[in-house]
C-alpha cells in the first residue's frame, strides 16, 4: 500500500475517533479541508454543522464508544467499518466513506448505520 493510502486511512480513523469521543472542533481543524460536503441527512453541510452535531452527541451520550474494525483505502476514498456501543445496550454497525482532497484533507462524507440484531437467519457476525 502506498504512503498516501495509509496516511488517509490513519487520518480518517483519527478524525472520526476524535470527533466521536467529544472533540469535533479539533478534529475538523486537523483533518478537514476548506469545504466539507455531508451526505448524512441528520447533519448539515459544512464544518460548523459537523461540529455542532458531534458536540451535541457527545454532550447527550458521553458514555458511547466506538471500535474500528477495518479500514479500506482506494484512490481518494477511505471506508471505515465500525462497531458503536451506546447507552441502553444499543449497538450499531456503521460504514463511513470519506473523500480526501489532494492536500490529504477530508472534504466529503457518506455513511450507513444499522442496529446489530440479536439473531440472524445465517448466524454470521456483523464483522
Amino acid at each position: 500500500m502506498n504512503d498516501t493510502l495509509q496516511t488517509n486511512k490513519d487520518n480518517a480513523i483519527s478524525f472520526y475517533r476524535m470527533a466521536y469521543l467529544g472533540n469535533p472542533a479539533k478534529a475538523v481543524d486537523l483533518y478537514v479541508g476548506d469545504h466539507y460536503i455531508q451526505h448524512n441527512p441528520l447533519v448539515g453541510n459544512g464544518k460548523q454543522a459537523f461540529i455542532d452535531y458531534f458536540t451535541e452527541m457527545a454532550d447527550s451520550y458521553p458514555e458511547k464508544s466506538i471500535e474500528f474494525v477495518r479500514a479500506v483505502a482506494e484512490g481518494d476514498l477511505v471506508a471505515l467499518h465500525t462497531h458503536q456501543s451506546w447507552p441502553g445496550d444499543q449497538e450499531y454497525v456503521t460504514m463511513d466513506f470519506f473523500r480526501f482532497d489532494q492536500a490529504g484533507k477530508i472534504v466529503e462524507h457518506w455513511d450507513s448505520i444499522q442496529p446489530i440484531p440479536q439473531k440472524s437467519k445465517h448466524g454470521n457476525p456483523m464483522y
